[in-house]
């Protein structure tokens, strides 16, 4: 699949570039050499700009090429991800957030240190920058790199990862997050505009009367609740399995969350955690349903992962089609550049000034932009990896299985039991680590699978309950922590009521409270039409 562009989608998509590219720069000249404006931004962003740089950097390439190439082949139930993760975007909103901003922490692996110890610290911050270069960095380049493969076909995907490296360095690197947020939020809306015209251009060319054929017929496509025996999103796996990838996505992943520690206060964190929940149920209206639309307009496309580019290149006229590579390629140098940043904060917070003390603000950010240059060649170096897997989405998945449910149950028991100690919670992290590396170990090198051959979102919450065991008990065990040391980091019902008792005569309109209920009532409603 090749096209060649017109002058006129040239030029669009170069100008776009040199504009992002500008833009960031410019930004990078204010206080740049500040450990809080270059990892966060200042701490002074409102909920808008949040809820847009957030949306940019989470539309990330399993979700415009992973997730598209899975409903092109299964149907809609692959939006059970985001839909369910917009129910954990709630829960973590009302209980880990303030927890977060309050504490004043420029890391998450940094609030389990608060918590607990350092070696939980050093443990989670390690397999993080692992996971975000070889898993979320690399995928990211190959998603883009694939994208423009398509314009640019005498260039390999290495060529083409190299140049969106460079791209996305100009302006992450000198800036930070505060030149990276403010971009993300041009590309946000840029993402939003392109894909609603795509959309109705897709639904123009008879799309709608398929959609419309497909509820009639009762088909499986336009099912969100599938059977247990189902290969895409099986029932049981949605209730028990997406909510702990959704919490670790939303709740423990530094790249996003790192977005909303920039927030001037709790209230504008929630607000734009919530925003950006709304703006995640339209995935299932300007990425899922396309995607679905391309099996009718496009049968037997060879790689499943091609459907959304294949809509864009097929279907957008000249202009808006330069202008929509840009969105798609925005959404996937939005989530580079919010890596780069992340993987930057973790190694010079975690690491660097643990071990080598008295550091000045200048030092750690000058080794904050040496890291991001390292992990940008190491995703590059990676990235003929992940095109051996069949799609983005099933790389992504596979990787996830095992890092997240450990995670998740610490944080998990952390906050909501004071019982848990240190020691449970070092060794859960361990026990979860070392199951999963049997796992892995027994499938690639015997083609065994531990678990049996069961779906991989039945198999998360077994490693989530083998790592809470393991917590729990040693934790039991051992003595307990102090209390007075870790009683800001355990929620109340304290804490709930004292929340309560200041929304007291707030209006509806601002209570993030009334929001979450909105936000969560129409998830059911989804949920119940596309049932």
């Amino acid at each position: 699949m090749e096209y060649n562009l017109g002058l006129v989608d040239n030029i669009v998509l170069i100008v776009y570039f040199i504009f992002i590219v500008w833009f960031g720069i410019k930004y990078s000249k204010k206080g740049s050499n500040s450990t809080d404006n270059y990892f966060l931004a200042g701490r002074k962003m409102t909920w808008p700009i949040i809820g847009f740089s957030l949306f940019a950097a989470s539309i990330s390439s399993t979700t415009l090429i992973g997730k598209s190439g899975d409903a092109y082949s299964t149907g809609i139930a692959v939006f059970n991800y985001d839909l369910i993760s917009v129910l954990v975007m709630v829960f973590f909103a009302m209980f880990f957030l303030p927890f977060y901003i309050k504490s004043g922490i420029f890391t998450i692996p940094e609030f389990l240190e608060r918590r607990f110890d350092k070696r939980s610290r050093y443990y989670f911050s390690f397999i993080t920058l692992l996971g975000s270069t070889f898993l979320d960095a690399a995928g990211a380049l190959y998603a883009a790199s694939l994208l423009m493969k398509l314009v640019f076909p005498s260039l390999s995907i290495v060529e083409l990862s190299v140049i969106f490296a460079i791209i996305v360095a100009a302006y992450t690197i000198p800036g930070g997050l505060s030149a990276a947020i403010r971009v993300d939020l041009i590309q946000g809306v840029l993402l939003l505009f392109g894909t609603l015209i795509l959309t109705f251009l897709a639904m123009n060319n008879g799309g709608l009367d398929y959609l419309k054929r497909l509820l009639l017929e009762d088909d499986t496509m336009m099912k969100l609740i599938r059977p247990l025996n189902d290969s895409s999103v099986p029932w049981l796996g949605m209730i028990v399995g997406i909510p702990i990838l959704g919490f670790y996505f939303w709740g423990n992943n530094q790249m996003l969350v790192q977005r909303v520690l920039t927030a001037k206060s709790v209230d504008h964190g929630r607000k734009g955690i919530l925003m950006v929940g709304f703006l995640t149920v339209l995935i299932l209206f300007i990425i899922i349903f396309p995607a679905v639309i391309g099996k009718h307009l496009f049968p037997g496309l060879p790689k499943n992962d091609m459907v959304y580019p294949k809509l864009v290149i097929e279907l957008m006229p000249i202009g808006l089609l330069g202008l929509m590579l840009a969105a798609m390629i925005a959404a996937l140098t939005s989530t580079l550049s919010a890596l780069l940043n992340s993987v930057a904060t973790l190694f010079t917070m975690d690491f660097y000034t643990k071990f080598k003390k008295d550091t000045s603000q200048k030092e750690q950010v000058y080794v904050g932009k040496v890291v991001s240059m390292v992990v940008l060649v190491l995703a590059v170096v990676w990235v003929p990896f992940v095109s051996k897997f069949d799609s983005l989405l099933k790389y992504y998945q596979e990787m996830l299985t095992y890092i997240a449910p450990p995670v998740v149950a610490v944080f998990m028991l952390g906050v909501f039991w004071k019982r848990i100690n240190k020691h449970g919670a070092f060794w859960g992290l361990i026990g979860g680590a070392i199951a999963a590396f049997l796992t892995v170990l027994l499938k690639f090198t015997f083609n065994y699978e531990l678990l049996g051959d069961i779906h991989f979102l039945l198999k998360v919450p077994v490693y989530f309950v083998i790592s809470c065991v393991i917590i729990i008990t040693v934790s039991l065990l051992s003595p307990p922590d102090d209390e007075k040391a870790i009683e800001d980091y355990i929620w109340s019902k304290k804490i709930y009521k004292e929340e309560t008792q200041e929304l007291v005569g707030v209006p509806f309109y601002k209570n993030f409270r009334f929001w979450s209920l909105v936000l969560i009532t129409f998830c059911f409603v989804v949920m119940y039409l596309y049932q």
